[in-house]
């Protein structure tokens, strides 16, 4: 699939922004774009003239408050921000089109603040710390279930740790990391860096990452089809990228 890059993205931007009223939006968003996202909302009503509401829910799973759930009940949604593969099943179902990559995101660990401080930098360094936790949490969400269902296998400890490990659904994993009920956790980096009362490790190791593309579409059932491309333009641009990097993404549109 051949997505849309930063140049036209912006030209879209302005095109719209010749066509676009003021319009109320409201904007769903997964967990690993809501800290970017509640730092770049009011950048985004600036620059653009509309006003957003934000609502976040995860990309997938089977909890109520999904994406895909909230939409397919027939919930309000002008714009959704999600990981990209989660995204195109919708786009396939259609009940979302124009889909704009916005951003790399990468997989960290944490601890609760204070704790020891293990090793990750290395493959081999983060396999001990892995085998010597005695616990360790991850979300339901596309990071979760690649380490549930591939990483520990690639690493050859699946036996050791599926006893130990937990699948967190819909909340967020460094909020049962800072209360101690976990003592490793894992999330995307934009995730955890938001929450008091961890110590971020980092990202993991390079050679085990998965590597997940946050993307903005509209949902085909929006009335405010040219003003909600025009605000996914903006969380795509260059404008949007130094918040989106103090977040731990990678934007795509690299700032100047």
């Amino acid at each position: 699939m051949v997505h849309a890059k930063a140049g036209l993205v912006v030209l879209a931007w302005l095109v719209s922004a010749a066509t676009a009223q003021a319009a109320d939006l409201v904007v769903m968003s997964s967990g690993g774009f809501a800290g970017p996202l509640g730092a770049l909302a009011p950048a985004a009503e600036k620059a653009t003239g509309h006003h957003l509401t934000l609502v976040y829910g995860p990309s997938m799973g089977d909890t109520p408050n999904t994406i895909p759930t909230r939409l397919a009940r027939g919930e309000k949604s002008d714009i959704v921000v999600m990981v990209g593969a989660a995204l195109d099943n919708l786009v396939k179902a259609g009940r979302a089109a124009g889909r704009v990559d916005i951003a790399h995101s990468w997989i960290g660990a944490a601890v609760k603040a204070g704790a020891p401080v293990p090793a990750i930098g290395t493959v081999e360094e983060f396999k001990q710390t892995l085998l010597a936790a005695k616990s360790v949490a991850y979300s339901d969400s596309a990071s979760g279930t690649y380490i549930g269902t591939t990483l520990y296998k690639k690493l050859g400890i699946e036996a050791q740790m599926a006893p130990k490990s937990t699948m967190i659904p819909a909340d967020p994993v460094g909020n049962f990391i800072a209360s101690g009920q976990y003592e490793l956790g894992f999330q995307q980096v934009s995730e955890l860096k938001p929450v008091a009362g961890l110590t971020l490790l980092g990202k993991i190791p390079r050679e085990l990452q998965l590597d997940t593309i946050y993307a903005g579409a509209v949902p085909t059932g929006s009335t405010e089809q040219a003003a909600a491309a025009q605000v996914v333009a903006f969380f795509a641009s260059a404008q949007a990228a130094p918040i989106e990097a103090s977040f731990g993404l990678e934007p795509l549109a690299r700032s100047e």
